[in-house]
Parts: C-alpha cells; sequence; structure tokens
C-alpha cells in the first residue's frame, strides 16, 4: 500500500513542482510530523526508523495535492455562480 501511496505521491510532486503551493506546504509538515513520530518512538524504546519521516511526508504531499485540489474545485464553483 505504501509504495502505491509513494508513486502517486511522487507523479503528484512532478506535477505541482513549480512555485509555492499546498503541496510544499504538506511535505514541510509530513516532514516535521515524521520527525516529531519517530524521536517519540525513540524514547519509547521501539527505535529510530526513517521510513516513519517517508510515510510523513509521503502524508503531507498527499494533503497537499488535496488542499490544491479543492482550491480549484472551489474556485470552479465560485466562477459557475457568477
Amino acid at each position: 500500500m505504501w509504495i502505491i501511496l509513494t508513486v502517486i505521491a511522487a507523479i503528484s510532486l512532478v506535477i505541482y513542482w513549480r512555485g509555492p503551493n499546498s503541496v510544499w506546504g504538506g511535505i514541510t509538515f509530513g516532514f516535521i510530523g515524521g520527525l516529531i513520530v519517530a524521536v517519540v518512538s525513540v524514547f519509547l524504546g521501539n527505535g529510530f526508523h526513517w521510513s516513519t519521516i517517508g510515510r510523513g511526508i509521503v502524508i503531507g504531499i498527499l494533503f497537499g495535492v488535496c488542499a490544491e485540489l479543492l482550491g480549484k474545485v472551489a474556485s470552479r464553483a465560485n466562477r459557475a455562480t457568477e
């Protein structure tokens, strides 16, 4: 499942590569969230896993893509009501 999500995230990252957008914010949020979870995992005795940070980044990218698409849908709906 994570392989499929990673491929979708990578394709989305290529599509939204240029300019500041929600995808880049999602990457940042995902990295920070994944890092926090990985550090807490160390203190709980489970060890540090880089895959936790990678999964956080993938989730962040997907949330960013959802935010971008929601903005496009809202913009299109706003134009349709005018």
